[in-house]
């Protein structure tokens, strides 16, 4: 069955191609498993609630019958501005927001750091996301952000205030030259755009549609996780060819159920750690149908994510066993008026068994963030540059640390392989069991054996969610094949990156494993253990328990000064060349430019395959692909083949990418 929907049409009709409906609700009121709703052009300012799930053989599709020609937007236009005061000023009646309103509620949470300052909402002019003042008087100075990575367009600015009677809600403006009155204004009114309101609507196809200007909510892991589109704890939904922007916190959620009893515990009961509820939020899962056949399996392809303000896309448990693939995730949280510990252009806790490939991320706080339980993960074959803080840009209060990459608190097994990542650090090493095979990395690895604390995690039955047990970093676990390194940076080992009084951090600057240097050996940590007896002695072993686990590092190639492990197999350390890489956007797309590839000649690696891999340690599972099938990596990051000649980094052969590449 077809349902057609036209905002323009002239009259509500029954769904029918003659008589289409005008909003996309009454179709998702109504459509059942194997129906397609048909949108026409248009802007749809509502909030679709879809009542019925598809199945796995029949699925719902929601498709815009243009390509981003349907908008589904939680805006609405605001017009009858006046002048006053060297401001612009107009107020609405609060009945518009339901039982909601984005300018009373705080963006505010467990792991957000910022300060309960900023609202929900937000007023846009052109399409732009207006900066939230704290006064009437401090909107109409419009001062420029110390912290923002855009600060130019920090001046303009917003504030709201509740009427006397509480009936109103006015809004002052600082719109610089512009008159909102000949200007496209909006402002957020609704908390989502396209997300069941009940668990367990699956297997849902939305394919097409702009979505964008959401007061979303703040989402950490041990919360209800809104978003302005998401399957909100289901199966098998797909998100494709999208164009997903201006969220005031997440894009796409693929995240948490609410749960009353754990939700936002730290934040208003304090006394729990907020480390203990995420604990909690695991085998509290299991009770709500964390389990393979339940919930995850979701694909989001060919997207367009940009300019959201904590995540382009989040989730805690309900994105297991997901593809991710061939996104452009861009401009996250550069207004920098949310700091906390949730941002990043894909922010996963337990992203078990999720494959994030070919996507290319850039100007983001953090690029790909997988916290807790990155079991099975693979990220392969992305591009990731420009995720740091600009130079004049202040540290906000709150804020976190940038870079390309960071694994935290996991025990593996995670592969990261054939991806290039040109940002100033490329991966954070606050976790072990992680195998980087054939990248390109012009940046550091920071957190080496740091960020930990006393917190255990959970792992889990290889490509299960149920946890086989927790525990605590031992760190090591590490595996580095066949990747080139280039010092990219100043070469400082130790730096400085925090200009902010009250937050202050040094990380690693020296590209290259030489970090690693005081980690064992496989052959060095083996021989701990008197494997030649049958009768150990456990208080003799309990220090090599407690020990740094071995790390591999073998093929691998360093330029600029870039260093290698003291123990590295067959690498090489080119002194003689200065090499660069740097990615341009063209009139033909995105390009790598670099020399590297002329000075590989000479340099011969082995074929890495699952069984040079092994296992990581804690849960024993291989390095496979989700299915459990071996991985061997003989494709390189355009898909070409490698053949007898293996050379390091994301390209096959040095001819494969010359000088110019597109990315």
């Amino acid at each position: 069955m077809q349902w057609y929907v036209d905002q323009k049409a002239a009259f509500q009709g029954d769904g029918s191609k003659e008589r289409p409906f005008t909003k996309i609700q009454d179709a998702a009121s109504i459509a059942k498993p194997g129906d397609e709703v048909l949108v026409a052009p248009g802007i749809y300012r509502e909030y679709v609630d879809p009542k019925c799930p598809g199945t796995e053989d029949a699925r719902i599709v929601y498709r815009s019958m243009e390509k981003l020609g349907a908008v589904i937007t939680g805006a609405e236009v605001l017009e009858g501005w006046k002048q006053e005061n060297g401001l612009w000023t107009v107020s609405v009646d609060n009945s518009i927001f339901g039982n909601y309103n984005p300018y009373t509620t705080y963006v505010y949470g467990d792991w957000y750091f910022a300060g309960k300052t900023k609202h929900t909402g937000a007023v846009f002019l052109n399409g732009r996301m207006l900066y939230e003042a704290m006064s009437v008087d401090a909107c109409r100075k419009a001062e420029k952000s110390e912290t923002s990575w855009v600060p130019e367009e920090s001046v303009y600015q917003w504030y709201a205030e509740q009427s006397e009677d509480g009936a109103k809600t006015i809004f002052w403006c600082n719109f610089q030259d512009a008159d909102p009155n000949q200007e496209n204004v909006e402002f957020m009114v609704r908390r989502e755009c396209f997300m069941p309101s009940r668990t367990g609507i699956g297997y849902i196809t939305v394919s097409g549609f702009k979505v964008d200007k959401a007061a979303t909510t703040w989402a950490p892991p041990a919360a209800y996780q809104d978003c302005m589109i998401g399957p909100h704890w289901s199966k098998g939904w797909i998100i494709e060819d999208c164009e997903i922007s201006n969220s005031k916190c997440a894009g796409i959620g693929l995240g948490k159920y609410y749960d009353p009893d754990n939700d936002h515990y730290f934040t208003t009961k304090h006394v729990k750690s907020p480390t203990q509820m995420e604990r909690d939020a695991v085998c509290r899962g299991q009770y709500h149908g964390w389990l393979k056949e339940n919930v995850g399996s979701h694909i989001v392809r060919r997207c367009n994510i940009h300019h959201c303000e904590q995540g382009g896309i989040i989730g805690r448990m309900g994105g297991v066993f997901s593809l991710i693939e061939d996104n452009h995730i861009h401009h996250i949280n550069n207004m920098m008026e949310l700091g906390g510990a949730e941002i990043a252009g894909i922010k996963m806790h337990a992203a078990i068994d999720v494959v994030m490939r070919r996507n290319h991320i850039h100007h983001c706080t953090m690029g790909i963030w997988c916290d807790w339980e990155a079991q099975g993960t693979r990220i392969s074959g992305n591009l990731l540059h420009d995720n740091q803080r600009p130079e004049f840009a202040k540290q906000l209060k709150g804020g976190m640390s940038c870079q390309d990459i960071f694994v935290e608190v996991s025990h593996g097994p995670t592969l990261i392989d054939n991806n290039i990542l040109l940002s100033d650090v490329s991966f954070r090493f606050a976790t072990q069991g992680v195998a980087m095979v054939h990248n390109l990395m012009c940046g550091a690895f920071s957190y080496v054996g740091e960020g930990t604390g006393d917190r255990y995690t959970p792992y889990h039955i290889p490509h299960r969610t149920e946890v086989m047990g927790f525990m605590t970093f031992l760190h090591g676990d590490n595996r580095f094949y066949n990747n080139i390194f280039i010092q990219k940076w100043p070469d400082e080992e130790l730096v400085v990156r925090s200009d902010s009084s009250e937050v202050q951090w040094t990380e690693n600057r020296r590209a290259g494993t030489h970090v690693f240097d005081e980690y064992p050996t496989y052959e060095e940590w083996i021989a701990q253990f008197d494997m030649d007896t049958s009768e150990p002695d456990m208080m003799k072993l309990e220090p090599a328990h407690r020990g740094h686990l071995p790390v591999w590092s073998e093929g691998n190639a360093y330029f600029n000064g870039a260093a290698m492990f003291r123990a590295e197999k067959n690498g090489k350390v080119d002194t003689e060349h200065t090499v660069d890489a740097v990615v341009e956007q063209t009139a033909d797309g995105w390009k790598l430019k670099s020399e590297v590839f002329d000075f590989l000649d000479g340099i011969s690696c082995r074929m890495i395959d699952s069984d040079t891999l092994g296992k990581a340690f804690e849960p024993e599972e291989r390095y496979e692909n989700p299915d459990g099938t071996p991985i061997r990596f003989d494709t390189d990051f355009l898909g070409k083949h490698r053949a007898v000649k293996v050379v390091p980094g994301p390209f096959a052969d040095p001819d494969s990418c010359l000088r110019m590449t597109e990315a």
